[in-house]
């Protein structure tokens, strides 16, 4: 089944925990699913915010949004790819802003595994049929270097290196504010517990999250920032900064949208994205642990941003 479901539960439901109380509700739908679209946020209830161990009380309304499914295994997709580096072992790509890196609910086309799966053959397997290659991750509005693995055995080694944070992973950033170069901020990271779209420090249980600020550039309100990351938690730069008050500007998620710009940051309005940028990504070859650093050049629109922020600056 998919589609948008509202449940009302009954006095029967009472004292279940949600999760419980959908899954009974929606045959064919496992609880792990359930889990899944709480934490996808397509899960809202009245008059007690969605949440899998909340429980049910008589007359709790729910409404459950299902997303078609998608199919078994991804398809091959011709769509455009800038392969930076092939050899037998590994790819390594510049992803652009706006491709979404494997399938999932509501994106089952035009993802990054798609693309590989035209471009490369004999992708690692370890990944499952959903995501073969995939050793790490960049959000969807996040441009910048990956690397994917071609084979087990590489795909072994380098989510090694990423668990033992031996993977250098330099960004580029626009952020508001002018954050303190040498700034280290290490809180850890997780869903947030008031929106399931973002993530948080103030969730419980929280993974261990690092994130360096190596050098500021001042811009007049804004600065152009380069960041290492010694974790990959999901939004992590973004939650980060966002908490120290200097969002990624461009990151309406996270408060990083000024609907009112003064005249010299008037370039800002052109963003459709977080200014975000994988720039730089070194790590030890799988075969023969010689280095391999490569690095990407800010995008054309972001380009375009900073070279108008800059003129701006030079001017004032």
């Amino acid at each position: 089944m998919s589609g948008l479901t509202r449940l009302v539960a009954e006095p029967a439901d009472a004292g279940l925990r949600l999760d419980q109380f959908i899954t009974s509700r929606l045959p064919g739908i496992s609880r792990s699913q359930v889990q899944r679209l709480l934490r996808d946020g397509r899960v809202t209830s009245e008059p007690h915010p969605a949440k899998p161990g909340l429980v049910v009380t008589e007359g709790l309304r729910v409404d459950v949004d299902v997303p078609p499914p998608m199919p078994a295994t991804p398809g091959a997709e011709d769509l455009p790819i800038e392969i930076l580096y092939d050899d037998e072992d590994l790819v390594v790509i510049n992803k652009p802003a706006g491709m979404v890196v494997h399938p999932a609910a509501g994106h089952a086309h035009g993802t990054l595994v798609n693309a590989l799966l035209h471009h490369v053959k004999g992708l690692s397997g370890i990944g499952g049929t959903e995501r073969p290659g995939i050793v790490h991750r960049l959000d969807r509005g996040t441009s910048g270097i990956m690397v994917i693995a071609k084979h087990d055995t590489a795909h072994r080694n380098l989510s090694a290196q990423f668990h033992d944070r031996v993977v250098r992973k330099e960004y580029q950033a626009v952020v508001w504010g002018t954050p303190e170069r040498g700034t280290r901020y290490d809180n850890p990271i997780g869903r947030d517990p008031n929106n399931r779209k973002r993530m948080s420090s103030r969730a419980k249980g929280g993974r261990s999250a690092l994130t360096d600020v190596v050098s500021v550039e001042v811009l007049r309100g804004v600065s152009f920032v380069t960041l290492v990351i010694g974790t990959g938690r999901t939004h992590q730069i973004r939650v980060h900064l966002a908490e120290a008050n200097h969002p990624l500007v461009g990151d309406e998620l996270y408060g990083g949208v000024r609907k009112r710009l003064p005249t010299h940051l008037a370039s800002l309005a052109k963003l459709t994205r977080p200014f975000l940028h994988a720039a730089r990504l070194s790590f030890a070859h799988p075969r023969d642990g010689r280095t391999m650093d490569f690095r990407a050049d800010l995008p054309a629109d972001l380009a375009r941003v900073l070279k108008a922020l800059r003129q701006a600056n030079k001017r004032s």
